[in-house]
């Protein structure tokens, strides 16, 4: 009587288990022909520098509401501390998601931002499509590439939580909260890679 031995297959983080040898046969099949084709798109990893694309790979962002599926991109370095601008006055529509949305509200406001302007204004690889990315966004970076970020200061996002107040980041432990507006904070750029389809 034959036991119920596994047959595993390992590759990088990859390991796939069964009973059946040709199950993991053929997934092994399947993801040595992924491999190349993964390889050869030129997506550097989660952390890396993207040559052309203006900094540094955060990650995938699943496509939501009106904004489509696009890797993010964050500046390679940041630019410096600034005001959010505008306390004591509520800007309708801010996100706590799409930060480009927020930056164009911001910039659009008769009332300074400083944080959301300066974003705007950065420009690397050719690229002028840069923002101050929302709450999210900061928190997607502190997921994928937190190193790529300093750990003793707070960034600001582009979302606001209330007249006073937007929200913030750390990126030694994550920890997510809101100042007040005319608090200069450390701001990093960043801009979308929209996937094609």
């Amino acid at each position: 009587m034959r036991t119920n031995e596994l047959t595993t297959y390992t590759r990088g983080d990859l390991t796939i288990s069964s009973p059946d040898e040709g199950v993991v046969l053929k997934l092994e099949t399947l993801a040595i022909a992924a491999a190349p084709a993964i390889a050869a798109s030129g997506i550097p990893a989660i952390g890396q520098y993207w040559p052309g694309e203006g900094g540094i790979n955060m990650g995938l962002v699943a496509a939501r509401g009106d904004v489509p599926a696009h890797y993010l991109i964050a500046a390679s370095q940041d630019i410096g501390d600034h005001a959010w601008g505008g306390y004591r006055a509520e800007l309708k529509g801010t996100s706590k998601t799409d930060g480009l949305l927020n930056t164009r509200l911001l910039c659009d406001d008769e009332v300074q931002h400083p944080a959301a302007n300066a974003c705007a204004e950065y420009q690397a690889d050719g690229h002028h499509d840069f923002y101050l990315p929302a709450a999210s966004e900061l928190y997607q970076g502190w997921l994928n590439c937190p190193e790529v970020f300093a750990q003793d200061c707070y960034y600001w996002s582009s979302s606001q939580r209330s007249a006073n107040y937007a929200f913030n980041m750390t990126f030694d432990v994550g920890y997510r909260h809101f100042y007040g507006k005319t608090n200069e904070l450390r701001v990093r750029p960043v801009r979308r890679v929209l996937i094609e389809a």
